[in-house]
């Protein structure tokens, strides 16, 4: 056996989608957690309800380079189906295990292959019928602990988290996890390097997934209505929202001051959103790509009505219904200019699920100061997988409503008040919303041309100065929006910039290309469109800038060369979509070949 290689491994499970293996595995990723070894878990599941191959990566690594990795170390083959898959895609030195009543030949003599009898382990217990097929994957949960050395005791910290202190399910999973550790104890001999150690690099800290963030920092950040219709990935958002509001947004007397509805599709849950942030609400939606093509024209309604609201677009992979269950950054381009006609559109980027939860409840301040519909791109990867986090903090400062008057305010306006008057010359106008019973507060509310007052009207110059107003609200945006976060190294002539759940693979990125070339890098994590001055000044002080994304088109790039023609050849697109989260194997190779040959 070669010396061993402590924290430093990715475990793949192949099950059956529906199997019930989700307990199991997160039973595994929180038991490391816990062990103080920084981890990530995805889970890469197919659309269809149950039956096909699904497959959960836990990335452990000691120095907390948690994004996706290529390599198989460990392989856990719990799936006929995708067997020969699993054992192909095992690294040369990996671990194998696998089901013993699995009947294919393993010839490969360069990795370490450990059956686990499965079904004779289930069958020593006394295991209903209707959860012996759940509970079995907890003999690979087991053998694993065992022959990688897994502390039992987090692992029954995981069940009981798991379980909510349920004591029948955490005793009855806990003993089958105990007796397949024996088991192995017993009847395996450890071939492979690969270690678990107890380490102290999660002190501190919390894990979760992004759309629980999201809506737990849209609860914190005020939020009165919600309304939404299922679509993966961005569901188990408003399943959120369904779960905290009514434990943190009750009244004393046990009244709720909020609304969560259930449209009957996407048009009327946008709709519904708009008439309740009209009314003066805080309010959301939640959705993912093809739904958000369905909200296109309510959007721009939004945007030229210029009504307040936040919208989650959680991305999967298009066009079309495309591949539901995996993860993009598509959407950025046809977000941006969202709505037809000349629009511009406001969008937020969350860089971690920390973020997630911060734009929850900052991004009902940006669009209540602009009035304005704001889009929060977050996607699959965050939005579903298990996440390491900082705890959340609440938020630090008050809530901006914008140029809201009331009947005071009202008062004091000598001359004649106007909906969309542009008295500070920012481009935002003042709004009233119901409920306001100065006799001036009243206006018509139009999708349609109109005048400073609300007055219809075809009039040229009315549109063009109405149009122009919005172009100088978009301008006030780049104040307001969240800045980028620049990461320098001292001496760097390479600029990347990338946005989003590619993050952690920057950073692995970055230490590889430094460690294996020499290269120096400065990072640029973007964070909201429309661009800064931030954007266009790191671009001009470096030689070269790779823009990283998870799309085929290279979205942001292209975004880019079009505000910063003069730059434009200082920009390169690395650009891939396979449905997968970023890994850093698919970006270094394009810097290192390419910074290599000058």
């Amino acid at each position: 056996m070669t010396d061993k290689i402590v924290n430093d491994f990715s475990i793949i499970v192949g099950t059956v989608n529906g199997s019930g293996s989700q307990t199991a595995n997160t039973t595994v990723l929180r038991a490391l957690f816990r062990m103080g070894i920084p981890v990530s878990g995805k889970n890469l599941f197919p659309s269809n309800i149950q039956g096909l191959p699904t497959w959960y990566t836990i990335r452990v690594n000691e120095n907390g380079f948690v994004g996706r990795s290529d390599k198989h170390e460990i392989v856990i083959a719990m799936n006929p189906a995708s067997f020969v898959k699993d054992l192909a895609d095992t690294s040369s030195g990996g671990a194998f295990f696998y089901s013993d009543d699995i009947k294919f030949d393993i010839k490969r003599d360069d990795i370490a292959a450990y059956p686990m009898p499965v079904k004779e382990i289930i069958k020593s217990h006394d295991i209903p019928s209707n959860l012996r097929t759940m509970v079995s994957n907890m003999v690979y949960v087991g053998v694993l602990a065992q022959m990688i050395g897994i502390k039992f005791e987090k692992i029954v910290e995981a069940l009981e988290f798991h379980f909510k202190g349920k004591q029948k399910p955490i005793d009855l999973n806990t003993s089958v996890v105990k007796s397949s550790m024996d088991w192995a104890k017993d009847n395996l001999e450890k071939k492979d390097p690969f270690r678990a150690e107890t380490s102290n690099k999660t002190e501190g800290l919390i894990m979760t997934d992004g759309n629980t963030a999201a809506a737990l920092g849209s609860i914190y950040g005020g939020v009165q209505f919600a309304a939404w219709y299922p679509i993966t990935p961005a569901t188990s958002l408003a399943e959120a929202l369904h779960d905290y509001l009514p434990i943190l947004r009750k009244t004393k007397d046990g009244k709720n001051t909020f609304a969560v509805v259930q449209a009957e599709d996407e048009l009327s849950a946008i709709g519904m959103t708009i008439g309740a942030g009209w009314s003066g609400l805080r309010a959301m939606t939640s959705t993912s790509g093809p739904g958000l093509s369905l909200m296109t024209e309510f959007a721009g309604f939004a945007y030229y009505a210029e009504i307040p609201i936040v919208v989650w677009d959680v991305q999967r992979v298009g066009p079309s219904t495309g591949l539901p269950t995996r993860t993009s950054q598509g959407d950025i381009s046809f977000v941006n200019y969202l709505g037809h006609g000349d629009t511009h559109q406001v969008i937020l980027i969350p860089g971690s699920v920390n973020e997630c939860f911060e734009f929850g409840w900052k991004a009902f301040d940006i669009a209540e100061h602009l009035q304005a519909p704001v889009f929060v791109l977050s996607d699959l990867d965050f939005g579903m997988n298990q996440w390491m986090t900082e705890p959340f903090e609440y938020p630090d400062q008050p809530m901006d409503r914008g140029k809201l008057l009331w009947e005071a305010d009202l008062d004091k306006i000598k001359n004649r008040w106007g909906r969309y008057l542009d008295i500070d010359g920012d481009g935002i106008p003042y709004r009233t919303v119901p409920g306001n019973r100065h006799p001036n507060s009243a206006y018509f509310l139009r999708g349609t041309g109109h005048d400073d007052y609300g007055n219809y009207t075809e009039d040229a110059a009315d549109w063009v100065k109405l149009m122009a107003r919005l172009v100088k609200k978009y301008e006030t945006a780049r104040e307001i929006v969240p800045k980028p976060v620049i990461e320098s190294t001292k001496g760097a002539e390479v600029g990347i910039i990338a946005y989003g759940s590619t993050g952690p693979a920057i950073e692995e990125t970055r230490h590889v290309v430094a460690r294996e070339a020499g290269i120096k890098t400065d990072f640029l994590r973007l964070r909201s469109i429309p661009f800064t001055d931030t954007i266009k000044d790191f671009i001009r002080d470096h030689k070269t800038t790779y823009v990283v994304e998870m799309n085929r088109d290279g979205q942001v790039h292209q975004l880019l060369t079009l505000e910063y023609p003069e730059f434009s050849t200082k920009l390169i697109s690395i650009a891939r979509l396979d449905g997968l989260p970023a890994a850093a194997s698919w970006i270094i190779g394009p810097i290192i070949d390419k910074e290599t040959k000058k």
